[in-house]
């Protein structure tokens, strides 16, 4: 079930309607999932909640705004906050994605910080460290894509990660293949305060069905194109008709340059018609109708500094 946003921050949240008698020691809280980009952040919350609500891809910065996430079980909820990664902003898309990350570790019960703990501890992840430090946060240290990286490397990093002082756990894991995963919600469970559900049970996100069906066809951008296009591309859905068993939308990709442009028309219009043809497939299946899918390419200069466009990706 996809609903509107209750409100911008956490504490706007009301609780769930009609669950304020929750059983004497039920937990809720919040928890945000942080780290530089493209260290998994999405790929987990997609795994513990066992249904995808971030979109996924190999290009740092897939997620340009927080998303929330519902898990829920019989003596718990916990709402999952997957953050744009930290990193140094270069337009003011990146700096709205960097403030909105860093202002959400003020928010929350609990940070997760995740590294690829293939790669070690880089200049990025010590930033990310500092921000959760300055923000006085509790932390969790998550070292993930541990499938990648044979298991006596991580005793050094654990070593390194203990003698911060920081985290009050840390759990090695892949999020890719799941293995340590349920450790690692059985130790968030534990860790949440007492208190009654902020959402109904049948809730997995609040997002907005018109930025949950835009970040399903930017992801198929992510997916099909390369070159410069996946950080230039923005996707706004323009209109969406409900014809009863058919959901009629209109969306619009927006581009840079001419040159990206082409790239995402391709040749003979093949590319556009491909990352139509699989965004449809993707909604019929997460929204469970038939859908008409019309998509338009423009070209709006600049648009990563257009504070009004930015507004209509979620920003």
């Amino acid at each position: 079930m996809i609903t509107e946003p209750p409100g911008d921050r956490l504490e706007d949240m009301p609780a769930a309607a009609g669950q304020a008698s929750t059983a004497p020691g039920f937990r809720c809280g919040f928890v945000a999932l942080v780290g530089r980009p493209n260290v998994g952040k999405s790929t987990l919350m997609n795994h513990l909640l066992g249904s995808k609500v971030s979109i996924v891809s190999d290009v740092p910065q897939t997620t340009r705004f927080p998303i929330r996430g519902i898990l829920h079980r019989d003596a718990a909820q916990i709402v999952f906050i997957d953050t744009p990664g930290i990193h140094k902003p270069r337009f003011r898309l990146n700096e709205e994605m960097v403030r909105t990350a860093t202002q959400v570790l003020h928010e929350v019960d609990l940070v997760a910080v995740l590294v690829d703990a293939s790669e070690g501890f880089g200049p990025g992840d010590r930033y990310v460290f500092e921000r959760v430090k300055e923000a006085g946060a509790k932390a969790y240290l998550i070292l993930n894509k541990i499938d990648q990286m044979p298991h006596e490397a991580l005793l050094p990093l654990i070593d390194e990660a203990s003698r911060l002082g920081l985290f009050d756990e840390i759990v090695p894991l892949s999020a890719r293949t799941g293995e340590n995963c349920d450790r690692l919600e059985s130790l968030l469970m534990a860790r949440m305060p007492e208190g009654p559900p902020h959402f109904p049970s049948e809730t997995l996100t609040d997002l907005p069905q018109r930025l949950h069906i835009a970040e399903t066809i930017r992801e198929q951008v992510l997916l099909n194109t390369r070159q410069e296009v996946p950080h230039a591309a923005a996707v706004v859905v323009d209109s969406m008709e409900d014809e009863g068993s058919l959901l009629k939308i209109s969306a619009t990709i927006y581009v840079e340059r001419d040159s990206q442009k082409g790239i995402v028309i391709g040749d003979q219009g093949r590319m556009v018609k491909e990352i139509g043809s699989a965004s449809r497939k993707n909604l019929e299946s997460q929204l469970g109708r038939r859908i008409h899918l019309a998509l338009w390419v423009k070209v709006k200069q600049a648009w990563r500094d257009d504070p009004a466009l930015l507004r209509l990706i979620g920003l």
